[in-house]
């Protein structure tokens, strides 16, 4: 067998078991992908993948154990080849960051800024999605890095820091009954509730903080976005529950901010990258960033 044979049977995964698609992104005719599969079968000893007529429909259980080893070897690959730009040149680079809105919007600009200072050569590319959509950008090798609150610390495969911790507020207009007095969870369960979709900027804390008190809440509207919430609270649907430190002052000077960490645990907001992906020396040098901004910063 020889590295183009492994490297065929990753973008045969990668597009549904498709000879044609292969063929044209390995820059041969489909017949010579025909052809190399058989001989890797031949070697090995047994067919790597179901099949009805010419068509593959799926792999074997020995296909599917193979292409673990697969996968390891395509990452040794990539490890090598980022390893030697980063020898020849530790400044240059691109670095794609997969994270929520949240974190996008409201922690990101300072410590981007401060990096791009730093490392002016190094171009960003930032994906936002949702949690589980950020675990398998790391895992597709489309980010290097992920930023969010939610799913990362349940992936094993996944090496994870903590960034900061944060509190949720509760975000009402000027003449809402809860612009003033004690905040509870039964007096915030009168209202309909508008938060974060389920898996996002702490949902599942929100969950569980009602789930263990005696109240039930109604959540009449989900959303990613964090200013999609406040544009339904000012419209009267509900009172928002949000993340604490996507309440500006200035801006959001026509809503009121009541101060949740009482109520509902804190969330953490974590950085993750593959175990075994060999991260730049900027990519190093843009976590350690991150977590100087969180130290500096009060959510």
């Amino acid at each position: 067998m020889n590295l183009s044979q492994i490297e065929l049977l990753r973008i045969l995964q990668e597009t549904n078991f498709s000879l044609s698609q292969a063929a044209d992104k390995m820059h041969i005719v489909q017949s010579a992908v025909s052809r190399q599969l058989q001989l890797f079968e031949a070697e090995v000893g047994s067919p790597l993948f179901e099949r009805r007529g010419k068509k593959l429909i799926a792999m074997t259980p020995l296909g599917l154990r193979i292409m673990l080893e697969v996968d390891a070897i395509n990452q040794a690959k990539n490890n090598i080849q980022t390893l030697a730009a980063d020898f020849l040149d530790s400044n240059h680079g691109v670095l794609h960051i997969a994270t929520t809105h949240t974190q996008a919007k409201y922690f990101l600009p300072k410590p981007i800024v401060c990096f791009r200072q730093k490392y002016p050569g190094v171009r960003i590319y930032m994906d936002e999605a949702s949690p589980e959509q950020l675990i398998n950008k790391l895992h597709t090798g489309k980010a290097d890095i992920a930023i969010c609150t939610e799913k990362v610390a349940d992936d094993s495969y996944l090496a994870v820091k903590p960034c900061y911790e944060w509190h949720h507020a509760g975000i009402v207009p000027k003449n809402h009954p809860l612009a003033e007095g004690d905040i509870s969870l039964e007096r915030l369960a009168a209202f309909p509730i508008l938060t974060y979709s389920f898996g996002f900027t702490g949902r599942s804390n929100i969950e569980a903080a009602f789930k263990n008190s005696a109240s039930e809440f109604d959540i009449i509207l989900s959303a990613a976005d964090t200013d999609v919430i406040k544009t339904y609270v000012r419209l009267g649907l509900g009172v928002g529950i949000i993340a604490g430190m996507a309440y500006d002052k200035t801006l959001d000077a026509d809503l009121v901010a009541r101060d949740l960490s009482h109520l509902i645990p804190c969330s953490e907001t974590k950085i993750a990258y593959l175990k075994n992906n060999y991260l730049p020396l900027y990519g190093q040098h843009f976590i350690e960033e991150l977590v100087s901004a969180a130290t500096e910063m009060c959510f």
